[in-house]
């Protein structure tokens, strides 16, 4: 029953997350987290922050960690093809139709309407995780990390994998300190 359940979770995911790698993981946290709740919000974003520094895309790398995590050697291969069977068909079959329809208005509307779509999913995800920072580090901190971190990858062009590798430093850093401090106090 779990690996049954652990690729119907990727495989919707999968099949509706049109627009890119980034669309499906909304649907994956909301599979994930809400439906079969195999993880909790924070356990979800932790594996998202690391997912996204290691090479490769992310719905493989997600959807791989989770199927190890939930099912073993076989839920990690489960959760791997549950990704890819959607991607790889709906690509062979939907490029080629779209390919020989380019010039079909409908086709280019179609294509227009993917991206505020698959834009709209993800900042419904970033709001989300804004909210749930609120509750664990307050406004002021949320808001001042996430104001640094557009600044240091919009503006100064620095790619999200270090911004994500400093914070974790900085946090296994400070709870070395904290460690410390409170072993030098007893």
């Amino acid at each position: 029953m779990m690996q049954k359940d652990l690729f119907m979770a990727f495989f919707r995911a999968g099949m509706l997350g049109y627009g890119g790698g980034l669309s499906a993981i909304p649907l994956m946290h909301k599979e994930v987290v809400k439906t079969y709740q195999w993880m909790d919000d924070d356990e979800f974003a932790d594996v998202l922050a690391l997912a996204n520094t290691l090479p490769g895309p992310i719905n493989t790398k997600l959807s791989g960690y989770i199927g190890w995590r939930v099912g073993g050697f076989w839920g990690l291969l489960n959760c791997i093809v549950a990704t890819v069977i959607p991607t790889a068909s709906l690509m062979i079959l939907l490029l080629t139709v779209l390919n020989a329809y380019k010039d079909v208005s409908w086709v280019q509307g179609m294509a227009k309407g993917v991206l505020p779509i698959a834009g709209v999913m993800i900042g419904v995800l970033a709001w989300d995780f804004i909210k749930k920072s609120k509750t664990l580090m307050g406004w002021t901190s949320t808001i001042i990390f996430t104001a640094i971190s557009i600044v240091v990858m919009q503006v100064l062009g620095i790619h999200p994998a270090f911004l994500i590798i400093a914070l974790i430093l900085s946090a296994l850093f400070s709870k070395e300190k904290k460690a410390e401090s409170q072993a030098g106090e007893s």
